[in-house]
């Protein structure tokens, strides 16, 4: 095979083949760990610069008539040549204002001399900031925003051998940034496999390289090479100290895992999997079982940890208050217009610890959706459920209405809920789960009503949201969201509809099976929101 050729078959492999993410703390000293937080502190202000040269071309673009008026013609029409022709002055109309990919990047050029900053890890914020600007211009974006004092951005370098080369020194991997020299702490059996596996590929690359290549031409299959893509240093404060993880991006699917006994820790099931997944909860039903219970939970810990979250946020703000009171208005509302602020020793402290709280609750919810994950994946291999529409729930209602006793009915929706438990986030892991080991991920279209659907009357029967236990037509008391469940796992994969037939056959089998979930729920007084399950 000739060079260009090998070349341009090894390139296609990198674009096909699957990529995962190893996450390791380094072994740096607290001395080097300052210094990674001071050039993240240093990128933060770089990109905060260079965001407010970008929203200033953006909102100077986005007020100006025509081009409001060209993006409702490109939005409203279907003929493809008017669509090209539009899109062409839109593009103009951009280079125009400066609303470009070039001029983002250049303009960086500057700026990351200016803060000292390495010229990869410059461009590859400029990326960032330009990736907001596209979600404006092209998504649903309103508008850019500015880091914060205190937030620390990754330092990332999309080459591996710039910014943060990697390298192999008596067998192991060691990274350099600048000067520093270090190392990873590899901590149990999984990070010690996926080291391994990217020190084989190091030690031979150009082997591995062309043997991904030839089954590639000859089988049409992405072979896992274990190539380390780039490296990310992630800072992060955790107990008060500051701690530095590294982010390895490497070509191929993950290493399997295995518990203490060498047995593989993840088991996947085959069947199909119904499910109900709400604001706060998520209901399934399974060949083998069916379920309900609250999302993002491990145990009832993380009930107390939200009541705790909000009693210092309170404490905060009266804080804030007293030491404040000139940027406040008579009614307790801010005052507009620019403000200066002043922080008491007291609030620095209840700071710092609803930050740790928080980062403690986010990564139990990440850790509880990943175990509420794995086990559906081992229950069935076909999940099925509705579209994502957590992001249509948070905003807040439009109409000003008033209730039966005069007074105004609140705006406000499922935002706090949404934040706590991460309905999306539990969707977009389930997708990527069963995507990746083999599974299929199924969203039903808008018309299929799962909720509305009752199979003894063969009709849809729209039904109020406060109704958590409904009856049947024939009588039967079901729980609304595990028998929307059960709608979703009677689906029907040649008509994208209800199989009826089904919903009749199998509903004895997994109502029984409801019966003793509600019973087993009573009996160990578990508080599952918004069910309607009464426990004494």
């Amino acid at each position: 095979m000739a060079d260009e050729e090998y070349s341009k078959v090894l390139k296609k492999f990198h674009k096909l083949s699957d990529r995962h993410i190893l996450v390791v703390e380094t072994d740096m000293s607290y001395s080097d760990v300052i210094k990674v937080v001071a050039l993240s502190d240093k990128i933060r202000k770089a990109g905060n610069e260079l965001v407010g040269l970008m929203k200033k071309n953006h909102d100077q673009l986005m007020r100006t008539k025509k081009y409001r008026k060209l993006r409702e013609l490109y939005g409203g029409t279907e003929d493809k040549d008017k669509r090209k022709d539009l899109a062409r002055q839109l593009n103009e109309m951009q280079a125009e204002y400066n609303v470009t990919w070039d001029f983002c990047r250049i303009s960086m050029i500057p700026i990351g001399k200016k803060y000292g900053i390495d010229a990869i890890f410059a461009l590859t914020k400029a990326e960032d900031v330009w990736r907001g600007i596209e979600k404006c211009l092209y998504g649903n974006g309103k508008s850019i925003h500015f880091s914060q004092y205190g937030e620390l951005p990754c330092i990332r370098a999309k080459q591996i051998n710039r910014g943060i080369p990697i390298s192999v020194k008596d067998n192991k991997i060691r990274f350099k940034l600048g000067k520093t020299v270090f190392g990873l702490q590899l901590n149990d059996r999984f990070q010690q496999d996926e080291a391994n596996a990217v020190l084989s590929y190091l030690t031979k690359p150009e082997i591995i390289d062309a043997k991904a290549v030839n089954i590639l031409l000859e089988e049409a299959i992405c072979i896992d090479t274990y190539r380390p893509c780039y490296a990310t240093l992630v800072p992060k404060i955790i107990r008060g100290k500051y701690r530095v993880y590294l982010h390895l991006t490497i070509e191929g699917k993950a290493k399997p895992q295995y518990d203490k006994f060498g047995n593989p820790r993840h088991k996947y099931g085959k069947g199909i999997i119904g499910a109900d997944i709400g604001t706060q909860t998520v209901a399934y039903t399974s060949d083998t079982e069916v379920g309900l219970k609250n999302l993002s939970e491990r145990g009832n810990s993380i009930q107390k940890s939200e009541h705790l979250e909000r009693l210092y946020y309170r404490a905060m703000d009266r804080s804030r208050r007293t030491t404040n009171p000139q940027n406040y208005n008579p009614d307790g509302t801010v005052k507009k217009g620019r403000k200066t602020w002043k922080y008491s020793n007291h609030y620095k402290k209840i700071k710092a610890k609803h930050s740790e709280l928080c980062r403690i609750n986010a990564v139990n919810r990440q850790l509880a959706i990943n175990e509420d994950t794995n086990h559906l994946r081992s229950l069935g291999d076909v999940f099925v459920t509705e579209p994502k529409n957590a992001g249509k729930l948070m905003k807040r209602a439009k109409v000003t209405t008033i209730n039966s006793k005069g007074k105004f009915n609140r705006k406000k929706r499922f935002g706090k809920s949404i934040k706590n438990r991460c309905p999306s986030g539990f969707q977009a892991t389930i997708e990527k789960k069963f995507k990746s080991s083999g599974g299929t991920y199924i969203e039903v279209p808008q018309n299929y009503r799962a909720s509305q659907y009752d199979h003894t009357a063969d009709d849809y029967i729209k039904k109020k949201l406060s109704d958590r236990m409904y009856k049947l037509t024939d009588g039967t008391l079901v729980q609304r969201d595990w028998y929307s469940s059960y709608i979703l796992y009677c689906y029907d994969y040649r008509t994208q509809g209800i199989d009826k037939n089904k919903c009749i056959t199998e509903f004895d089998k997994h109502y029984n099976k409801e019966k003793a979930l509600i019973t087993w729920i009573k009996v160990n007084k578990i508080k599952v929101l918004n069910s309607g399950i009464k426990v004494a």
